[in-house]
């Protein structure tokens, strides 16, 4: 499978994560968190990143980082390698230590406080401590929020605190943040609309105005290497460019995808062009094109191919779309 593009810019946002090879335990003991945590200072302040949030678990650990400067890549590098040689040389083994490359999906600001709020419920959600006792937890970000002296110069709690509903960075705004952190541990519907269930999928989180953007400034890169699992994600503005383009080539306005039947020809033909010259999903066109469920979209296109085939009249609205169509 191809390599996952990383895709870096100064004030990026990026939600981090990685597993134990095998899902083994690496942060069992003290010494491998703190030797993990040492690693983790020097690549902060070396790259100059802003840390929003960590959290580490036995057999893994999620980072919320800010790169000022696009250096991602090699500070992850410096980061894995490094502590992986320390582990390795402590345990007096060899191999791998972590399952392979980091997943970095990206964030837009918005995003950051959401995400600040899954990685400090990591540890509730394990059953390892009761949210009321968070602060309890060494291995997180937010026993250094609870603990100012703790913290380390590169931390940034503005982001948590201000999505908790504009807290302070006060001791009756560490304890209110403390509260919501134990409300949400058993919201389950605002846990679903921050997208908890989703945190670690995808390329990016975001709006799809912010998804856009990112694809379209970094659009060379990404079309040439596109991971198969993130490819719909990272593929849909591309399926929207020849959407508004077959729209436009038969005459149709996007309102018209609402108020037609489902089982519109020029529909159809559509479906079948983006089906056929894009492999588009039949679910996405089932519902960008308002055709009902992804079976029918699936049928409908079949017996229209069908048609095309069986009879000697040529199926115009197709035509039309190959012709008027350099994409």
């Amino acid at each position: 499978m191809a390599r996952k593009v990383r895709i870096e810019y100064e004030n990026a946002y990026y939600h981090v994560i990685n597993r134990g090879n095998y899902r083994s335990w690496i942060f069992e003991s003290e010494g491998a968190r703190r030797s993990f945590l040492e690693c983790l200072v020097l690549v902060c302040e070396a790259k100059g990143w802003r840390l929003h949030a960590w959290c580490l678990m036995g057999n893994h650990y999620h980072l919320l980082v800010q790169t000022p400067v696009p250096n991602l890549v090699e500070g992850m590098k410096w980061l894995q390698s490094t502590f992986a040689n320390r582990f390795n040389r402590y345990r007096k083994v060899s191999g791998h230590v972590f399952q392979g490359r980091y997943k970095a999906i990206l964030l837009d600001s918005e995003g950051v406080g959401a995400v600040s709020h899954y990685i400090h419920l990591n540890p509730v959600r394990a059953g390892l401590i009761q949210a009321q006792a968070l602060e309890g937890y060494e291995g997180s970000s937010f026993h250094q929020l609870w603990y100012p002296s703790k913290r380390w110069g590169f931390s940034d709690f503005d982001c948590c605190l201000d999505a908790a509903g504009g807290l302070k960075d006060t001791r009756a705004g560490k304890r209110s943040y403390r509260e919501y952190l134990d409300w949400l541990s058993t919201a389950d519907e605002e846990r679903r609309r921050l997208g908890f269930e989703t945190m670690c999928r995808g390329w990016a989180k975001g709006s799809k105005e912010f998804r856009k953007a990112v694809l379209a400034d970094h659009q060379d890169a990404l079309e040439r290497q596109i991971v198969e699992s993130d490819a719909a994600e990272m593929r849909e503005p591309l399926w929207e460019r020849n959407l508004a383009a077959g729209l436009s080539a038969l005459g149709r306005k996007e309102s018209e995808l609402q108020t037609s039947k489902k089982s519109a020809d020029w529909k159809v033909a559509l479906a079948r062009y983006l089906r056929e010259r894009l492999l588009v999903p039949n679910a996405w066109l089932a519902e960008r094109l308002h055709m009902g469920r992804a079976e029918s979209v699936s049928s409908r296109v079949s017996r229209h191919r069908k048609a095309s085939e069986d009879v000697v009249q040529p199926d115009w609205e197709l035509l039309n779309l190959l012709e008027c169509l350099d994409l």
